[in-house]
């Protein structure tokens, strides 16, 4: 009798080592809530620690893609504390019942101290690009100004750490799966530009949905694992708020300073003063404000109108007593570069959109001269 799809999905997935454990996930009872339909989609679980390689997800997918018959995988991820609070799902009927030791765990586990961060002095500056809030066009900022420090000579490296909504893989015209030599893996790169991104390792509509643990392994392993070279700046995007992201890369590495973005309505520039506060908490300087959308020139008149208000991100500069980067205005082209992978300093870099950003990392690199030693 010809194996039924959930045994031929259990034979794929016993094919998938876990290196840390050496054991296959199968055996190790990572993989939960197998479910399958007759049209051939298939749904499981993968219970992945913080100490496992997240390029697992990947590797499981892949594996129960290539069997005859399946049409659609989706895989959702788990950190094991979350599945130690009930029963164990059964294993599969041919793996031994077998689980993770901290899947046993009755009693709550032991509060883990902070690491301590850990320094990449080959990745030279290390600038986190954030926002408050969302919508604001952080990642807009960020990929034009990597490519505005890469045109002007340094070696530039931009991580995504939207883990979220990766969108610097769209905005840098560039998506494919990154190589691997040995035991680094080897960045992408357009407009001069090195990048990661977690985008570049899950399906486009595939959600991260991903607890605190899971993000400390994934910016580590994009700080540690991927093989950068040397490196002048070294730009993060981080995903809006004040969240596990930003505490992970705090935790993992010296952040050497911070732009935060904003729009000029007192809604934005109040989030955006959180924002601030939050790397104020943690020793990493605020470097700057950058007020995006800050006015639209009228195609008529020339003149700048006001569509989101004004002035909001110069009062909160004023209120955190630093500088206002520039203030970049709302232009149509920095939308739709973004969308074509071709961002506004490459497409039109004598726009008044291009020049902003680019006055913008001019103020990024005086305000490092500043605050840090003269680089060798």
């Amino acid at each position: 009798m010809a194996p039924t799809l959930n045994e031929r999905i259990e034979q794929a997935l016993r094919r998938v080592q876990n290196p840390r454990i050496k054991s296959d996930v199968v055996s190790a009872d990572m993989v939960r809530d197998v479910a399958t339909t007759t049209d051939g989609k298939v749904r499981f679980t993968l219970l992945l620690d913080a100490k496992d390689d997240a390029s697992l997800v990947r590797e499981t997918r892949q594996a129960v893609e290539k069997l005859d018959g399946v049409t659609e995988v989706r895989v959702g991820v788990k950190d094991p504390a979350q599945a130690s609070s009930g029963e164990p799902a059964p294993a599969p009927a041919a793996a031994p019942r077998r689980a993770l030791p901290m899947m046993e765990q009755k009693a709550p586990a032991a509060r883990v101290p902070a690491p301590t961060p850990v320094p990449y002095p080959h990745l030279g500056r290390i600038l986190a690009v954030s926002s408050g809030k969302g919508g604001v066009g952080k990642s807009t900022i960020a990929t034009n100004l990597a490519i505005s420090l890469a045109r002007a000579g340094y070696r530039v490296g931009l991580m995504d750490a939207d883990i979220y909504g990766p969108n610097i893989p769209r905005m840098m015209g560039v998506n494919a799966p990154p190589d691997v030599h040995g035991d680094k893996i080897v960045p992408l790169q357009a407009h001069g530009v090195k990048i990661i991104s977690i985008g570049f390792l899950i399906e486009r509509d595939q959600p991260a949905i991903w607890r605190g643990p899971i993000i400390m392994k994934v910016i580590t392993q994009f700080l540690r694992d991927v093989e950068w070279g040397e490196l002048d700046y070294f730009l993060v995007d981080m995903p809006p708020g004040t969240g596990d992201a930003q505490l992970s890369l705090v935790q993992a590495t010296h952040v050497d300073g911070a732009v935060i973005v904003t729009t000029p309505q007192e809604v934005a520039a109040g989030d955006a003063l959180r924002g601030a506060k939050m790397f104020d908490r943690v020793d990493v300087p605020v470097l700057g404000i950058v007020e995006n959308m800050s006015y639209f020139e009228s195609p008529d008149t020339g003149k700048p109108l006001a569509i989101f208000g004004s002035g909001g991100g110069q009062r909160l500069a004023d209120e955190l007593e630093i500088p206002l980067f520039g203030n970049v205005p709302l232009y149509p082209p920095v939308l739709e570069g973004g969308d074509a992978g071709t961002p506004i300093v490459v497409a039109e870099p004598l726009s008044a959109a291009a020049k902003a950003l680019t006055a913008v990392a001019e103020q990024v690199v005086t305000a490092f001269d500043l605050i840090l030693p003269p680089r060798s």
